[in-house]
């Protein structure tokens, strides 16, 4: 391939004007034709490369060990592995889920060195966090403090140091090196039912959708960067308070598409959902994705859960982690499916969140599919 290679080279840059000045062109196409080809084999073997790539980085990630960690390591802070391989808050998912908290901590947290690896010490401590460990408790100081002030700003600095209350209970995947076991279930449970009885209202709602394009943005985190196959949001704001009690016969007269052409005998599930389940439910569909992609992983996963929620329950601007705590533990939550056409309903793979504000002037909405 190398001798062929140079020998193309040296027909392009010798006879290649020549031939063209003479009226062959034909020759040159023919030399740009046979440089295509080799610029397909050459992509392949690079995707080829990058697989086993990652085959090797997961192997090691996966082998519980400091041996393994350590020559993981050394790989990461190769700068030929720099954007190669698995991305690095892939493999700190991996590695707070089948190695030690103390030797990744000891490993990976504390370390000076190996500046290529900030990435995968920024995602790795917030695995670690999700999962309930006290990193502190392996180093006897404040790790984040200590880690923040080694890597400088991150969007991960906006996110509590501390796991909150809310967040226990959160699901992962189960990886295996050939393998993996992953899923967010995204149905609405017979706790908290509050179904609208049947025949339902057909007349639609006067309100109107005033989300703005940040605001928009901020609601569908959670599913865009899992990767679903398709969300929308709106907000709407009423001129008298709803109680909530009204929002379950409300959400089908709204007017969004995911509950058009929705008869009113057909099936609209809806329960009002305590936030911890909220959060757990858009942390597994940003962290785990759905059925076709892997998602953001934990550390993202996480980051992406906390704005979605900043989104629905109305935070203001700049408001921290804490604050949006605070006015989602106020705000009433509801989780709905319906037979409408919008939702394919295949296999778990449609959900819809809405949020009552606490003054009741407030509905947000987020509705998600995984078939686009």
């Amino acid at each position: 391939m190398g001798d062929d290679m140079d020998d193309l080279g040296r027909l392009v840059r010798g006879q290649a004007q020549q031939r063209a000045a003479q009226g062959d062109v034909a020759f040159v196409r023919e030399l740009g034709v046979r440089l295509a080809e080799r610029n397909a084999a050459a992509r392949e073997q690079v995707r080829e490369s990058d697989r086993q790539l990652a085959l090797v980085m997961r192997i090691l990630a996966l082998t519980p060990g400091r041996d393994s960690l350590e020559q993981l390591l050394q790989l990461l802070d190769d700068e030929h592995t720099t954007g190669a391989g698995l991305p690095q808050p892939f493999i700190a998912s991996l590695l707070a889920e089948h190695q030690r908290a103390a030797d990744l901590t000891a490993a990976v947290l504390a370390r000076r060195d190996r500046y290529r690896v900030d990435e995968l010490r920024a995602c790795l401590f917030h695995e670690l966090l999700i999962r309930g460990v006290d990193v502190d408790a392996f180093q006897g100081r404040d790790v984040y403090a200590w880690l923040y002030g080694r890597i400088g700003p991150h969007r991960f600095t906006w996110l509590p140091a501390r796991r909150r209350e809310l967040e226990a209970g959160a699901g992962f995947p189960r990886r295996r090196i050939n393998g993996s076991a992953f899923g967010t279930a995204t149905g609405v449970p017979a706790e908290g039912r509050a179904d609208p009885p049947t025949p339902r209202t057909t007349e639609r709602s006067a309100l109107r959708d005033v989300a703005t394009n940040d605001v928009f943005e901020a609601i569908v985190a959670a599913v865009r960067e899992g990767g679903w196959g398709y969300c929308e949001a709106w907000v709407f704001r009423p001129d008298e308070p709803v109680a909530p009690d009204r929002v379950p016969a409300l959400l089908p007269t709204l007017p969004m598409p995911c509950v058009d052409g929705l008869g009113p005998t057909g099936r609209f599930e809806v329960a009002v959902r305590p936030v911890d389940e909220i959060w757990r439910l858009l942390f597994g569909v940003a962290s785990m994705g759905g059925m076709w992609g892997k998602g953001a992983h934990g550390a993202y996963g996480r980051l992406w859960a906390w704005k979605s929620m900043a989104g629905l329950c109305g935070a203001p601007e700049g408001a921290s982690a804490e604050e949006v705590e605070t006015l989602a533990r106020l705000t009433t939550w509801f989780h709905f499916e319906a037979d409408a056409e919008w939702f394919h309903n295949d296999i778990d793979s449609d959900f819809g969140v809405a949020a009552l504000s606490p003054d009741g002037r407030r509905i947000a909405v987020l509705a998600a599919t995984d078939t686009d």
